[in-house]
């Protein structure tokens, strides 16, 4: 295992209708699926056009959760882990509940889902020979994720004790802290943040979001639209890039965010 454990290490979508997902994708952001099959469940490993990892994709139709929940549609996040055993005992100890059993990916790895104390969705992925989606910085690559929460202090507590995130904050704090956003790590070498969402959003819209890169915000909207996602919030211009919240034609939602369009502070 060469990435730190707690740094963001893989994405991937599950959708009702992955034919219908892979169109949507493929026509926005030109990436490929490869189905590995029905040992895999059919998941699909998604490259970008560069052939870089991006995510991986597969049907959760039908299936349920370990307590009778149905799987519902949306992106999900994973952090590298050192063991993937010690780190899911730890986290069932700090009140997250598991969502799955852990699944040994072949010689890739090995992941679990999780819920955290929050009730945000969050996976485990402890590498063998595959480390996850390649940081690459291109359009159509991730380059951000997030956790905006309602509860700030359980999460970070949360994911310094079981995820040994080292939170930095962004900025001067407020004296009020109407506004608490840190990062994991320096910002110039993490890879997600943490953001009191309290006042920002409704609760049910917290959880973890992801960031993918787009080289025109304008053109990116117009492909997003003609493959039936649509735009929900902005764009908003910021100094890390102008960013539009995206759901997509099932209702999973993402952030597309133009590096090139970054308006500096002041």
């Amino acid at each position: 295992m060469n990435r730190t454990t707690g740094t963001s290490t893989w994405t991937d979508l599950s959708v009702q209708d992955l034919d219908a997902a892979k169109a949507f994708y493929s026509g926005v952001f030109g990436w490929t699926f490869d189905d590995l099959g029905e040992e895999f469940a059919h998941y699909a490993m998604i490259t970008n056009s560069d052939g870089a990892y991006v995510g991986g994709a597969m049907s959760v139709a039908g299936m349920t959760t370990p307590d009778g929940k149905p799987l519902l549609t949306g992106w999900d996040t994973y952090l590298a882990v050192d063991d993937v055993e010690a780190r899911l005992a730890a986290a069932l100890e700090k009140g997250a509940t598991a969502l799955s059993s852990i699944m040994d990916v072949g010689t890739d790895g090995r992941n679990v889902m999780l819920q955290d104390p929050t009730g945000a969705s969050v996976g485990m992925w402890q590498a063998k020979e595959f480390e996850g989606y390649e940081f690459t910085g291109k359009p159509g690559s991730p380059v951000w994720f997030e956790l905006m929460t309602h509860d700030f202090d359980t999460a970070s507590a949360f994911y310094g004790a079981v995820f040994d995130a080292q939170f930095v904050p962004m900025g001067e704090p407020m004296d009020d802290d109407s506004f608490r956003y840190v990062t994991n790590g320096p910002a110039e070498t993490a890879s997600w943040g943490l953001c009191d969402a309290s006042g920002a959003m409704p609760a049910e819209a917290t959880g973890w979001r992801h960031y993918l890169a787009v080289d025109s915000t304008a053109a990116a909207i117009e492909r997003i639209e003609e493959h039936g996602g649509r735009v929900l919030d902005g764009p908003i211009d910021s100094p890390f890039g102008r960013i539009t919240t995206i759901a997509d034609p099932e209702g999973a939602t993402f952030q597309i965010s133009a590096m090139s369009e970054a308006v500096p502070e002041g």
